[in-house]
């Protein structure tokens, strides 16, 4: 079974919502939605791949992150281990520079979000969070 290792970012705005961005593709998770990010590189630390990967997706150049949880999940064809992080500073509006539909959305109403299954458990862990 194939193993992957992912950054994501968790974005607050102003009225703290949550940044989602929808999932492209043609694979099983088409249609749904995840926190940004991607896998990590081999020559990459997790801070590292997180910054390129919302570089790409997002078209924002990351200034501050810090690590929130660290998560495993295990999908029926694949391993993902995630470490989540708060980015907490940043550059430009982010924007869907994949085509992908990005959300800002309020904590208490990410359970209703269709996230990927891998991405669930973030979300009482942010509820818990103070605004």
């Amino acid at each position: 079974m194939n193993h992957f290792d992912v950054a994501a970012g968790i974005l607050f705005d102003s009225q703290g919502r949550v940044l989602i961005a929808e999932r492209l593709g043609d694979g099983p998770f088409h249609g749904m939605w995840e926190f940004p990010g991607g896998k990590i590189g081999p020559d990459e630390s997790a801070p590292q791949a997180l910054s390129r990967e919302l570089a790409e997706e997002l078209g924002i150049e990351v200034t501050h992150c810090s690590s929130l949880i660290n998560l495993r999940h295990e999908y029926d064809d694949r391993i993902v281990t995630i470490e989540f992080f708060i980015v907490s500073g940043w550059n430009s509006d982010p924007v869907g520079r994949e085509g992908q539909e990005l959300r800002w959305v309020r904590k208490d109403r990410l359970g209703a979000q269709n996230l990927l299954p891998a991405d669930m458990p973030v979300i009482e862990v942010l509820q818990q969070m103070e605004s």
